[in-house]
């Protein structure tokens, strides 16, 4: 079959069937939205603004921040629109978008994720020679190459993607344009896609993942071997938090990417994308800076000189 696309634009799921419950649960996530934002927000004003924050750790907490602004707002607030308008339609060309966008911030959450666990494993497990390893110019080296990665990434599934030919159904069972329920809806050859996907997942999110657990388990065991009882509670109350954080954003990712092609409620596919695209950046806030008396600190200095 020729690479053409029939169908011109496509339909997105609701949140709900009754217009009360999509509603309730539209203003429920723009909330998380309007959380999200302020939190990031807020990360990034006090980090660029207090000069004591201008280190390793918080340059990619302010990368990240400014990162799961972006995640948030690919989605969530055209879904909110969506639900609230019964507007269903979405134009190929803005589900192309939104299929890369959603890669890119995805891919680039996990080295972001990945590089951060590296700060903490040499803040903790190797202090004396953090300076050194964790200097400025591999701050920006890592971060370039994370975006670099992130659009070669994004870039070769959605042009994979929108090369395939769309002649059946136009309705996505999903609240946005994603990758895997965009191909099940082509009436083309999807294999080379799927093998696209599957050695994505175990090339790259496999290895960061691995990185990930393996950094955590040193920094654990470090922190475990502290003196004090209460240096060890506070590192733990940061680790496990984003230990959580992160394996459900990975397994959550992984499942719904990784599955076999099988007839599946959209429900509990809206509620895994919720966990990977919406949970992480409304979540990391509160878990890496709002928790953190320097950043508490930081706001308070700023909120005392504005008054």
């Amino acid at each position: 079959m020729p690479n053409s696309t029939m169908v011109t634009e496509f339909l997105l799921e609701f949140f709900a069937e009754t217009w009360v419950l999509r509603l309730l649960i539209s203003m429920l996530l723009l909330l998380m939205y309007l959380g999200s934002l302020l939190g990031n927000i807020t990360i990034i004003m006090v980090s660029t603004i207090d000069q004591n924050l201008h280190t390793p750790m918080y340059f990619f907490l302010r990368n990240l921040s400014i990162l799961d602004m972006c995640y948030i707002s690919v989605t969530l607030p055209k879904a909110c629109v969506n639900s609230l308008t019964d507007n269903r339609s979405i134009s190929v060309a803005g589900c192309a978008v939104q299929v890369f966008s959603v890669m890119f911030c995805g891919c680039v959450e996990i080295l972001f994720l990945t590089v951060m666990a590296q700060d903490r494993y040499v803040a903790i497990c190797q202090p004396l020679l953090y300076p050194v390893i964790m200097n400025h110019q591999f701050c920006i080296q890592m971060t370039l190459a994370s975006l670099l990665l992130g659009l070669v990434i994004a870039g070769l599934h959605t042009v994979k993607t929108f090369q395939l030919s769309f002649c059946h159904s136009n309705l996505v069972p999903q609240f946005f344009c994603d990758l895997p329920p965009i191909l099940k809806l082509s009436c083309s050859d999807t294999f080379n896609n799927k093998l696209l996907l599957f050695l994505t997942a175990a090339l790259f999110t496999a290895s960061c993942f691995i990185f990930i657990g393996v950094s955590y388990v040193h920094i654990l065991s470090t922190v475990l071997k502290f003196p004090v009882k209460e240096e060890r509670r506070k590192a733990f109350s940061t680790c496990v938090p984003h230990i959580i954080v992160v394996s459900m954003f990975l397994s959550s990712a992984a499942y719904v990417y990784l599955r076999p092609p099988v007839i599946s409620e959209v429900v509990q596919d809206m509620i895994l994308s919720v966990l990977y695209t919406i949970i992480p950046p409304f979540l990391n806030p509160i878990i890496y800076s709002l928790r953190n008396k320097q950043i508490k600190e930081a706001v308070r200095k700023i909120m005392l000189r504005i008054i």
